[in-house]
């Protein structure tokens, strides 16, 4: 196994057993992206002295102490959204060219206090509006959407081009290319990371977490992320995560969507997660059957808070350099002009009944189980998908059907690898628990993942 293949985990093992140095495993990082990028398109910039400045920097450290954190000499990619002192934060978009952060964001300083070495800048569909990430390719199929926005933080980290990275949800951007590219991606509890310092798209739903090879990776990234921060205002005060216990998982209740999960879902996606809905029994779990509530008012709700919550944080822009701005999100922002303060406000209400409903319907179960996206990662010539009952939908549409009641509500969301189709493109499972159940899930998944073979592996990308 050449060190760039390593996931986080086995990594810190390595560099904590003086088996590999930071420089040696950022190294073999750098030569992977000399290889793939060129076909990926996952990077905005690739900082590559600075990169091994640092890892220099932490081959000192971890040579005269040990390391801080099982992160200490890890490289790692941020989205193109978070800012890192010094450095362009360009929202892959020609409205923020020459744009160079002042300062850390919350997220970059935690993972720089940990000893994280960055690699650069991962692209993001622009300003993070948008499934596709257009400028970034599947790293399993390369005539494919990688999905996003977070798309290429999720190839990075499944090409071999970085070891975790971080990316941001509003509606599945995290957890859709996670699931698209096989790997891993963790939505935490709304607030529980920090998102100052974060180029925002919708403040009431944006999240920001990581995107690893195993479940067990996202756990190390989670501790080293998550807390308060004052300069959020939507910040926790307390991180109350729990202990992320090992082993099988007799008493936990798994409950299995009845509705909605697994309506215009392809067969191929549905067989794989309720195989692993199995799997989850097998190693103790009870499955329960539940009913999703309120249902209809789920894409109503997710529309009618991002999209005049986007269109107001762009309004200047909107208006000073509306030409700078790529088609399909120009006419996004510009259709949030068209929302009334009404409509707004009936969202924000339905969304509170919606987290209401979703806290009884946990009070019957500790996690819930489905898909996380009801197909695997389209054509990127494709723009429409015909399902089975008639109806036609939209990619972008359907990717975040699955994925948008985790940001309406604030739960944790999991997504981790379940399989593959026939085509040999991966399929993802969803976990998620109440608020601040981001260790239940990742219990869940971890176990999943222990009694499965492959976790961890990164995409077969010819040298």
């Amino acid at each position: 196994m050449q060190p760039f293949e390593m996931s986080l985990t086995e990594a810190a093992q390595a560099v904590r057993a003086r088996q590999l140095s930071p420089v040696e495993l950022t190294e073999s990082v750098l030569n992977r992206i000399g290889v793939v990028e060129g076909r990926l398109g996952a990077y905005v910039a690739v900082t590559a002295e600075a990169a091994r400045e640092a890892a220099e920097t932490a081959e000192r450290e971890v040579a005269k102490s040990g390391p801080r954190s099982p992160l200490h000499g890890i490289p790692m990619g941020l989205k193109d959204l978070i800012d890192a002192e010094g450095t362009p934060t360009t929202a892959s978009s020609n409205v923020r060219a020459g744009h160079v952060a002042e300062r850390d964001s919350a997220v970059a300083e935690r993972l720089a206090s940990a000893g994280a070495v960055l690699l650069g800048k991962t692209h993001t569909h622009e300003f993070a509006y948008g499934l596709t990430t257009p400028q970034t390719n599947n790293a399993w199929d390369h005539t494919r959407v990688a999905g996003g926005s977070s798309g290429g933080s999720a190839v990075a980290v499944a090409g071999g081009g970085a070891t975790f990275a971080l990316g941001t949800d509003t509606g599945g951007s995290i957890r859709v290319p996670a699931a698209l590219n096989g790997v891993v991606g963790l939505k935490p509890t709304y607030g529980l990371v920090p998102r100052s310092g974060v180029t925002s798209l919708s403040w009431s739903l944006d999240h920001v977490g990581p995107l690893t090879r195993t479940v067990q990776d996202a756990a190390l990234v989670l501790s080293e992320t998550a807390g308060p921060d004052p300069r959020d205002p939507a910040g926790v005060h307390s991180a109350p995560m729990g202990e992320i216990s090992r082993g099988d998982l007799r008493g936990l209740r798994v409950g299995v969507p009845r509705n909605y999960y697994f309506e215009r879902v392809d067969p191929e996606v549905e067989e794989a997660v309720r195989r692993a809905i199995g799997r989850l029994a097998e190693l103790g779990a009870q499955l329960v059957d539940v009913e999703i509530p309120m249902v209809r008012y789920i894409q109503a709700v997710q529309w009618g808070l991002m999209v005049p919550e986007a269109t107001a944080y762009h309004e200047g822009s909107l208006r000073a350099v509306p030409d700078l701005y790529t088609p399909d999100v120009r006419i996004l922002l510009e259709a949030g002009e068209l929302t009334s303060a009404a409509d707004y406000l009936r969202a924000q209400r339905a969304r509170t009944m919606m987290r209401d409903a979703w806290t009884c319907m946990f009070d019957g179960i500790d996690v819930l189980a489905a898909p996380t996206v009801p197909m695997t990662a389209a054509r990127a010539d494709q723009y429409a998908v015909h399902w089975a009952d008639g109806t036609v939908e939209a990619v972008s549409d359907s990717y975040v059907r699955l994925c948008a009641p985790a940001n309406i509500t604030g739960v944790p969301a999991l997504t981790l690898p379940v399989g593959h189709d026939s085509a040999g493109l991966p399929i993802g499972m969803q976990l998620m628990a109440r608020p601040f159940g981001d260790a239940t899930v990742l219990r869940a998944g971890r176990a999943y993942e222990e009694a499965s073979a492959g976790a961890g592996r990164i995409a077969p990308i010819a040298a």
